[in-house]
């Protein structure tokens, strides 16, 4: 049983599928394409090694621009590779469930998971099914967690966007990033087009956005740079953003069903950038290669190498950089921030972290 149709539970359960389990994946949402939490950003790495189909990618995006609250003088860096591509992530779930169920799974939808136990998955509104394994991929706030008695996030942002068609060629492929604590306290404003349509948001930590995020989205909206004119209805996005990194207890092998934690309910998002698809691709692989080795070899030992805490070594740079992020709350300090990235080693260092391959840790 997977929980959670979104990218981390689709690819879990295609991979289990393709090895001979039967698999069921239920979603609470009665359609895929709606609810989208995610902008849909997918960087070099990913499309390196994952198959994400082209049509569904929007132009390659080589130009970062990062400003600082004032707006003024950004600093533009640019790479010789397409390093993020925008994708339509309607169409990426839409293809991930046909490849899910071509594999052999089942995918239910409007189906709601509402508990564990002695070997059953109860349902609302439909009968229990008995289950030998649980995978939790039911988001930022697992409850398959909870019942498992797994760890939790309790690290977050809350992020908001809206989406609007735009002209085709309307502007040129750039990756807008705006710190200011005004309106992102803690994290970014952004502005960024998939080629048919733009996203502007903003994300921060909740504590501090006092009026609300939907109130700062609109105030963002009403000056964020690189911006191109709405052609069509607008589409509002968000949801909350683990970012206190890998959990550590991520399986649970003595309860009933056994069970895992991946996506953003293992809090697998990068805690730096809160980029979530790269990694819960990379952990899904990984999970269901354990789970193979837990069900099909025998091997009762295989779930202790599904742990958090041996992937936390990884992010130690990661978590500090999200400490000093977080640190940033006033416009005087994010202006001297951005002035501290102008110089040659600022420079070097926000190309590493915007355009290098260590976005997520090798998970094997």
């Amino acid at each position: 049983m997977v929980v959670g149709a979104g990218l981390a539970g689709l690819q879990t359960g295609r991979l289990l599928a393709q090895r001979g389990l039967g698999v069921l994946v239920v979603e609470r949402r009665r359609s895929l394409s709606a609810g989208l939490r995610t902008t849909g950003i997918f960087v070099r790495r990913t499309l390196d090694d994952f198959d994400v189909p082209e049509h569904l990618l929007g132009p390659g995006v080589r130009d970062v621009l990062l400003y600082p609250p004032s707006r003024r003088a950004p600093i533009r860096l640019t790479s010789d590779r397409d390093e993020y591509r925008v994708a339509d992530m309607a169409g990426v779930y839409r293809h991930a469930r046909c490849a899910a169920e071509r594999a052999g799974a089942e995918v239910r939808l409007g189906v709601r998971y509402a508990g564990v136990g002695n070997g059953v998955v109860r349902l609302e509104g439909t009968d229990p099914v008995a289950a030998r394994f649980i995978v939790g991929a039911d988001g930022a706030r697992s409850r398959v967690a909870r019942d498992l008695g797994l760890d939790q996030n309790r690290r977050f942002l809350v992020g908001a966007e809206i989406v609007h068609p735009i002209a085709s060629g309307a502007s040129e492929p750039a990756f807008h990033c705006v710190l200011d604590p005004r309106v992102a306290p803690g994290y970014l404003g952004w502005v960024v087009d998939d080629g048919h349509s733009a996203h502007v948001g903003v994300a921060g930590y909740p504590h501090a956005m006092r009026t609300g995020v939907r109130h700062l989205l609109d105030r963002f909206v009403a000056d964020a740079p690189g911006q191109a004119a709405a052609t069509g209805p607008i589409e509002r996005r968000g949801g909350p953003i683990p970012v206190g990194g890998v959990l550590r207890r991520l399986a649970s092998p003595t309860s009933s069903p056994a069970g895992l934690l991946v996506g953003d309910a293992a809090g697998a998002v990068s805690p730096l950038t809160a980029g979530g698809l790269d990694p819960c691709l990379r952990m899904s692989e990984f999970a269901a290669a354990i789970i193979v080795e837990y069900l099909c070899d025998g091997d009762q030992h295989a779930l202790r190498r599904y742990d958090g805490r041996t992937l936390r070594a990884g992010f130690r740079g990661r978590l500090l950089l999200r400490r000093v992020l977080a640190g940033v709350r006033s416009v005087a300090a994010a202006e001297a921030a951005v002035a501290a990235l102008r110089s040659p080693t600022g420079r070097r260092a926000a190309a590493r972290i915007l355009f290098g391959d260590g976005s997520f840790p090798d998970v094997r």
